[in-house]
């Protein structure tokens, strides 16, 4: 055994531990019955305190929130103009919805196309309980520093967004598999041919993450060019740890809000999206009018994230291993270093893939990080795609 191989051998078991110890640490401060938060507090005394920021590697919807009292009498409030939405109509050039026949869906799908021909298309697949709008800010970043070269197209899962079935058909099943077959079958519809398809990178946050990363292999035997493939927090190991705790977690979020306005100004509070302009485009989408007028709050969350709970250990088993082996250029871009788990700390170290670590940001980092991680995406594909030089191999190729 080599000198390295030891040392990592060493070192691995006690990173591990110490990972386990903090995440343990983080999740025991959490209360396991949290009240009904009825507003957003004006006085923000203790918050940052109270917050217990991201929870790490857990890849699965928000992180763990202040904890708030519940209000004597609470008062409803007047919607504050600070939040107000903001279209995503200047973030991308369409917002269709796409009939996919054969998943029986109508999807929504906002679309950026590049301005050239021989042009590429990031194709990005957001998170759980999220939509496509987590990419808008994204999107217009990439558009300018690309300068027309590249394109972002964005879809919204069944059970999203403004993503809908159609013919009768249920949408209820999240499970890992039909979440592939659908992005698969919504880029068949969009570019049929696959020979004259444009270049595409995948990026996946979280969830999409790991439906980002089985779709490539079939994409490719239909022989699509798929040029890289971009993960944005999503690690298995830790995800999986986190699971069991995420019961917990989801008591710490209020069932709704009585404005679109509070729900997202309750997100930039609590620093879920640390980014206010993209939280304002994002957020709305996330929340529908309660189906029960005569029940309250007035907005209620389009996927309450615990009714996904069936799907959770599916959505990121084997993803690290699949990761690691994609016949593609891989990228992992996340908030934190001691995210890695331990199949990934031993691929980034024999350079396998391609890790970028976004500092000052949380687990919703394309949203609180857009131009950082425009950056990031363009170079990655500036590296793999844009100069494809015969034998030489792309970042993230063994």
């Amino acid at each position: 055994m080599s000198s390295f191989s030891r040392l990592l051998t060493l070192l691995l078991p006690v990173m591990s531990d110490l990972y386990r110890s903090a995440l343990s640490a983080r999740i025991a401060k959490l209360p396991t019955d949290l009240p009904h938060m009825d507003g957003i507090e004006d006085d923000e005394e203790g918050e940052e305190n109270d917050s217990l920021g991201t929870l790490p590697g857990t890849g699965m919807g928000p992180p763990a929130m202040p904890r708030r009292t519940h209000l004597l009498n609470p008062k409803k409030k007047a919607p504050n103009p600070a939040f107000s939405p903001i279209s995503a109509s200047t973030y991308f050039t369409t917002a269709n919805q796409v009939s996919v026949p054969s998943r029986s869906l109508d999807v929504r799908v906002y679309y950026t196309p590049p301005a050239f021909a021989d042009g590429t298309v990031f194709v990005c697949h957001h998170g759980a309980g999220y939509s496509g709008l987590s990419f808008a800010c994204f999107a217009k970043e990439v558009q300018d520093l690309a300068k027309g070269e590249c394109g972002v197209l964005a879809v919204d899962a069944r059970r999203h967004g403004k993503t809908t079935a159609i013919g009768g058909a249920s949408d209820e099943d999240l499970s890992i598999q039909v979440l592939v077959d659908d992005l698969v079958e919504v880029l068949g519809v969009t570019f049929p041919d696959p020979s004259a398809a444009p270049a595409i990178i995948l990026i996946g946050h979280s969830m999409g993450g790991s439906v980002v990363t089985r779709a490539c292999p079939l994409l490719q035997e239909k022989k699509y060019h798929v040029g890289g493939v971009a993960v944005l927090e999503a690690v298995e190991g830790f995800a999986i740890e986190a699971l069991p705790h995420m019961n917990n977690l989801l008591n710490a979020r209020p069932d709704g809000f009585d404005s679109v306005e509070e729900a997202i100004q309750w997100h930039v509070k609590t620093k879920t999206i640390r980014n206010p302009t993209s939280a304002r485009i994002a957020v709305p989408g996330i929340f529908i009018p309660n189906p029960n007028p005569d029940s309250t709050p007035p907005f209620v969350w389009r996927t309450p994230l615990r009714s996904t709970a069936p799907y959770w250990e599916g959505w990121f088993k084997s993803l690290s291993p699949l990761f690691l082996n994609l016949r593609a250029a891989r990228l992992l871009v996340l908030a934190g270093t001691e995210r890695l788990d331990r199949d990934l700390m031993i691929g980034q170290m024999q350079g396998k893939f391609q890790l970028v670590v976004v500092p000052d940001s949380g687990h919703m980092v394309q949203e609180d990080e857009p131009t950082k991680c425009a950056e990031v995406l363009v170079g990655f594909w500036k590296r793999n795609e844009k100069l494809d030089l015969k034998g030489v191999k792309k970042v993230g190729e063994a």
